[in-house]
């Protein structure tokens, strides 16, 4: 793997760790499965973070077929993803939930459908994360690709650990800490979307 691989690869996991935040989410990911046995958790977490994995991974791959179906082209959506991502990340920052990675009608009735709607959609495999990995993956190599796809993979995993240990990661962190991560990545967020709208923007007038 060469030097570009590498900063490709580490943008692509800031981009994907920023989103998905597995730390900030523990706290309602406990919400939805309060008054669960500890293996009732875990096969929660595992069914959520597979099924995240699966959609996103639908849109890694078809992302071309679907930009050709409906007429999209990169430049606009490198601008409207940046947007979208700038939307989200400024609300992180305020410290509210956004509407587009968060359900804002959550209940703690636990049930192995939370697993579906709303851990897995929207909250992990919501807009903001579908928009970050479609980006990553238009107009790159197939190693570069692979790159996407292993560390969204890996996002997975550390997501479901954070799941698994939640209770444990609450208590030693506290919810304030937990805050204050929160609102760096939504700082990051916010950055990676500006960013997308000055690249959807130079390449959509051909600015070099």
């Amino acid at each position: 793997m060469t030097n570009d691989h590498l900063t490709f690869a580490l943008g692509v996991f800031t981009g994907f760790f920023a989103i998905m935040n597995p730390i900030a989410n523990t706290p309602a990911f406990l919400g939805l499965v309060a008054g669960s046995g500890k293996s009732e958790q875990r096969k929660i977490a595992k069914s959520a973070c597979l099924t995240a994995f699966i959609i996103v991974l639908t849109f890694i791959l078809l992302g071309n077929i679907i930009f050709h179906l409906f007429g999209i082209t990169i430049p606009a959506f490198k601008i409207t993803g940046g947007i979208l991502l700038f939307h989200v990340g400024f609300e992180m920052l305020q410290s509210k939930k956004s509407a587009v990675t968060h359900n804002k009608n959550v209940t703690a009735e636990v049930d192995e459908g939370v697993a579906i709607s709303p851990l897995a959609i929207p909250i992990l495999a919501g807009p903001g994360t579908i928009v970050t990995a479609m980006n990553k993956v238009t107009g790159v190599s197939m190693i570069d690709s692979a790159i996407v796809i292993t560390i969204f993979a890996f996002m997975c995993l550390l997501t479901y650990w954070a799941f698994s240990m939640s209770n444990l990661i609450l208590d030693k962190l506290g919810q304030n800490l937990i805050t204050v991560i929160g609102k760096i990545m939504g700082l990051i967020l916010a950055i990676m979307g500006t960013d997308m709208v000055i690249a959807g923007i130079k390449l959509g007038f051909n600015i070099g």
